[in-house]
């Protein structure tokens, strides 16, 4: 399992989720370009002193991911969309050991080649009346259940 960012925008944001990655033994793919600076303090405050645990790697683009996910097939499986502009819910959805959990930007989302490109585009199902869940609470959920369905929680107790 896998958590990837596409061109995240917001440094705290990115620093939450690479703190998450470091606690649950979770990988996390950053595909820039960032909306912000790599060195902004907003990622070290988030990610605390637990940046140094973080199992990350930095993609320069979505072709770059790509091609890197072909070369490593073995750890990257499908890529797993979370978007508002999806029908099924992620509640529905049965993920496997290998999956590659994608979120978009906080801005924008992602552009339609990346819809096209996705194996599966799930929602969280909310308030009508709500836009959008904030995208590090967002992957939280998911990245729970996916780990959940797959019993890949860490097993320190």
């Amino acid at each position: 399992m896998r958590l990837a960012l596409f061109q995240p925008d917001i440094a705290q944001n990115t620093g939450t989720l690479l703190r998450l990655g470091a606690c649950l033994d979770l990988p996390l793919d950053i595909i820039e370009p960032c909306g912000f600076l790599w060195t902004d303090k907003g990622i070290k405050r988030a990610g605390m002193d637990y940046l140094e645990m973080a199992d990350f790697r930095r993609h320069a683009s979505w072709d770059d991911f790509l091609s890197y996910r072909k070369e490593h097939s073995d750890e990257y499986g499908r890529i797993v969309l979370l978007t508002t502009h999806a029908s099924i819910p992620y509640t529905k959805f049965e993920f496997k050991k290998n999956d590659i959990i994608l979120m978009g930007r906080e801005s924008a989302g992602v552009p339609e080649i990346v819809h096209q490109t996705a194996d599966a585009r799930l929602l969280i199902p909310m308030n009508k009346n709500a836009r959008s869940i904030n995208v590090a609470l967002s992957a939280v959920m998911v990245v729970g259940e996916a780990l959940r369905q797959t019993d890949l929680f860490v097993k320190n107790f």
